[in-house]
This record gives C-alpha cells, sequence and structure tokens, in this order.
C-alpha cells in the first residue's frame, strides 16, 4: 500500500500571515510539520502543497534548502491542489496534513496507516475528540479522484475532504477510536493566532524536541493551565 503525505501550505493568513515560517523552538513550524509527517510509519513520501501564487515562492524556496518535494497549485482549489500534487506519485492513499498543526500526531496517524493497510476502506473517521491540532485526514486516491469529481460547493474544494463527511452513504470508512489518553477537546493545539503561537512556542521551548509524543504534550497543558489557557478562548472559524 502506498501512501503519501501531503501538507497544506501557504504564506497568506488573514489571522497569522507566514505563520508556518515562523520560529519555533530551535526550528520552524515547517520543519516540525516535515519531522513528525515522516515519522508516521507507513507513509512513502511527504510533500508540501503550495499555491502558485508569488507570495507563496517563499514556501518553495524554503521547500528547496530544506530538501523537501515541494508542489505548487491553486490556492482556493485546495481540493485540486491535492489531487493535481497525488497525481505525480500514484498513490494507493492519502494524507491529508495542515501545515498549521506542529505538532500532529505521527504515533496516531502511524496507527491509522496500519489500520488502513489491513481495512482498505475509502476513509478513516475518528471516534473520540481529540485536541484540535493533532488529527490527519487519511483517504483512498479514487475516493479523492471521486470528491474532486462530485463536490463542486467551495466548502467541498477548500476542506478536501468535506464531501466525505456530509455524503458519507457514498463512502466506505473504517473507524480508529481514539485512546483515552489523547481525548482532550478543550486543548488548542494548532496555531492560528497570535495568542496560539505564543502558547506553542512555550510548549516547544518546555520539550525542545519536534518529536515530543503528543501524548507528552497533552499531559503537560494539563498540568500547567497557565500555558493551556494563553489560546483557550480562541474560537475556530466555521466552514461555509
Amino acid at each position: 500500500m502506498k501512501t503519501i503525505a501531503i501538507i497544506q501550505a501557504r504564506v497568506g493568513s488573514s489571522r497569522l500571515p507566514a505563520k508556518v515560517l515562523k520560529r519555533l523552538g530551535d526550528a520552524d513550524v515547517l520543519s516540525y510539520d516535515i519531522a513528525r509527517c515522516r515519522a508516521i510509519q507507513g507513509v512513502d513520501e511527504v510533500i508540501i502543497a503550495t499555491s502558485d501564487l508569488p507570495q507563496d515562492d517563499a514556501i518553495a524556496k524554503w521547500c528547496e534548502e530544506h530538501h523537501v518535494a515541494c508542489f505548487r497549485g491553486s490556492e482556493e482549489d485546495v481540493l485540486d491542489r491535492y489531487v493535481q500534487c497525488a497525481k505525480q506519485y500514484e498513490p494507493d492513499y492519502v494524507m491529508r496534513v495542515t501545515s498549521d498543526c506542529p505538532f500532529v500526531d505521527y504515533e496516531m496517524a502511524s496507527e491509522i496507516v496500519e489500520l488502513m493497510a489491513h481495512e482498505r476502506k475509502d476513509i478513516v473517521l475518528l471516534q473520540g475528540e481529540l485536541p484540535r491540532g493533532l488529527a490527519v485526514e487519511l483517504i483512498a486516491y479514487d475516493a479523492l479522484l471521486k470528491i474532486h469529481e462530485v463536490g463542486k460547493e467551495p466548502r467541498h474544494r477548500e476542506h478536501v475532504t468535506y464531501y466525505a463527511y456530509e455524503y458519507s452513504e457514498q463512502f466506505e470508512a473504517v473507524r480508529y477510536t481514539v485512546p483515552s489518553n489523547r481525548q482532550a477537546p478543550e486543548l488548542r493545539i494548532t496555531l492560528d493566532t497570535e495568542e496560539d503561537y505564543d502558547m506553542l512556542s512555550k510548549v516547544a521551548a518546555y520539550f525542545n524536541d519536534p518529536l515530543v509524543s503528543s501524548v507528552d504534550v497533552i499531559r503537560y497543558l494539563q498540568e500547567t493551565p497557565e500555558v493551556a489557557s494563553i489560546n483557550a478562548h480562541i474560537e475556530q472559524k466555521p466552514v461555509i
């Protein structure tokens, strides 16, 4: 089973421009993304997919300097960006990762890949509530092509797998139960605002390890509420 991880990344952000190039500990956000995705067992290739706008030349340059595969496509039609990127690798499965999640759970992602290797379904559904910023999505390449063909609404083009959740009856799913030590939905471990960056910087400084276990990050935030509360009030943008 050939599986690729595609990390969507761009410089443009209404709340925190160029957030993925910001320093995080001794590295930067994209370095955390790449290190953790490369640690996912069963993933054959890790690619950053950015837009073809001039402002995202900075991301393409970062990829060249760090010897990371880079694909450039539509800024607004993220679904098409994923499909055109994946076509170059002809995978069986595509893992979707967003670059604003520098502590994505690579250990759990490894278990999800292993589960799909046995089940061979269209998509994995997570049972349980994670902190925002730890999850990955795993979808069959054929299912992604179907979504690309039939998903026409803006929410389908921007959010890549949204159609599969909205019309779940059209897809075969396998369920993965989130371990109890990861079920902490009150925590926010993602990067959208200055408050998020402040909190994540404190986590990175404490561990000083891009491959720190997400379980340890959760435990640290639960034991240091003064850090977890820095961005606890931030609301996620709705899907429209």
